[in-house]
């Protein structure tokens, strides 16, 4: 049985100093390894830009409107943030989205296997 998703996508576009390209991929895996289990995560990616590696690109799909502020409250949020404020070339932003495709939630959804790499 399908279940309508009304999820909210939230991309979140980064700048890194030069250099610090690794290491704020490392710690950006981190947070999204344990983000991608929270009960209100649908999808929890990590894009680097092909062309220009200090061009991140986070892929946030919320299952529901709380889903975010719960998120920012986690301790391995937290850390994350912390950690990379000093690689930013600029402050990040973040664009919020309506999902429109998958409608469903099986369409979004990591499987039950938890295996993500």
């Amino acid at each position: 049985m399908s279940t309508k998703a009304d999820y909210i996508c939230v991309h979140v576009f980064v700048s890194c100093k030069p250099g610090t390209e690794e290491a704020f991929r490392t710690a950006s895996l981190a947070n999204a390894r344990v983000s991608a289990k929270e009960p209100g995560i649908a999808r929890f990616d990590v894009v680097q830009e092909k062309d220009d590696p200090s061009k991140f690109l986070l892929v946030e799909v919320y299952k529901n409107k709380d889903a975010p502020a719960e998120h920012k409250k986690t301790e391995h949020y937290n850390t994350w943030r912390e950690s990379v404020a000093d690689m930013m070339a600029e402050p990040r932003r973040a664009i919020k989205y309506n999902n429109v495709f998958p409608a469903t939630a099986e369409g979004w959804d990591y499987d039950d296997t938890g295996n993500l790499e």
